[in-house]
């Protein structure tokens, strides 16, 4: 069994970016489309249309779905750890407790994939410089959401550990989810069977709790926004996610998290003409300078020149 690299290339490092950037420009899209749809209804159609999308597309490139058993289970295993159970968690953490301090527990990703991910892989172990780098990280992100966002913290706790359980089981998603290079399955494939098992087990929640057949129809800004959200932040998202979890593992995946913060604020300031304050600086400094404790290479870098000095310190 081939293990995945802990240390990214920079090929790796451009998809991580390239992936932030899809999943901040999600809350846009959320953003719009909340406003007349119901949280499941929307959750169904993102991950709906994104199933009929990546199906069609692997049909005109000529693949087929496996039909295997056990590949299937594992699509919706990876459905209902990566989808199902994060996304109930955090619609109705949020229904609770401010966005803001939501955001901040969803950073959390990161320290439970070094965890989950350290008992039950063999090549992505705990280290001292990797925990550190994910605990500067993710005080970046506070930094950027701001302490205004701690204000709530303690009220509500019910709601709170939903949202941290949601942290939890993209961890386990991540981890989970490094089976499919195992069995051979491409990432293309592996996005699309997962969508696809997750539509299926979200619809009939929908169906009983959103009875959208109720609704009014969407304006055409909102359907724009459904399909920006299904298109380019799920169906897209997910081929590069599966690629960069084919080669890097999840610890390194997860560390997106921390970038989607920082990936919003610069569209924000580009496409919104929002402001960026001096604490979105101060925050992102502190998420490349964790971003690069986490890599290893700049403190690698570090100890061998401190150990030459050492070296030249002794002959003399």
């Amino acid at each position: 069994m081939k293990n995945v690299n802990t240390t990214m290339g920079a090929f790796e490092w451009t998809l991580l970016l390239i992936l932030s950037v899809l999943w901040g420009g999600s809350f846009f899209f959320v953003g719009v489309a909340v406003k007349a749809l119901p949280p499941f209804t929307l959750v169904v159609l993102r991950v709906g249309l994104a199933a009929v999308a990546l199906n069609l597309i692997m049909r005109a490139m000529g693949l087929r779905m496996p039909r295997e058993g056990r590949i299937w289970r594992a699509f919706f295993g990876m459905g209902l750890l990566n989808n199902v159970i994060p996304f109930c968690l955090i619609v109705w953490g949020q229904t609770h407790i401010a966005s803001g301090l939501a955001s901040i527990f969803n950073a959390t990703t990161p320290l439970f994939t070094v965890i989950v991910a350290h008992f039950l892989t063999k090549d992505e172990k705990f280290s001292g410089g990797r925990l550190g780098g994910i605990l500067v990280g993710f005080a970046g992100v506070a930094v950027i959401i701001g302490l205004d966002s701690l204000h709530s913290l303690g009220t509500n706790t019910l709601a709170q550990f939903a949202v941290l359980g949601a942290a939890l089981s993209y961890a386990f998603a991540g981890v989970f989810g490094r089976r499919f290079g195992r069995m051979g399955v491409a990432p293309m494939v592996t996005a699309t069977g997962q969508v696809t098992a997750s539509t299926i087990l979200l619809a009939p929640l929908a169906l009983v709790v959103d009875k959208p057949w109720t609704l009014a129809m969407p304006d055409l800004p909102v359907w724009l926004a459904v399909i920006g959200l299904a298109l380019v932040s799920t169906a897209l998202a997910y081929i590069i996610y599966f690629r960069i979890l084919a080669t890097a593992g999840a610890t390194n995946l997860l560390l997106v998290t921390f970038l989607i913060p920082v990936s919003a604020i610069i569209l924000g300031a580009l496409f919104l003409g929002e402001q960026l304050a001096l604490k979105d600086f101060a925050g992102m400094g502190l998420i490349c300078l964790g971003l690069a404790a986490i890599d290893g290479r700049m403190l690698g870098f570090v100890r061998r020149k401190v150990a030459g000095k050492k070296a030249v310190v002794t002959t003399h």
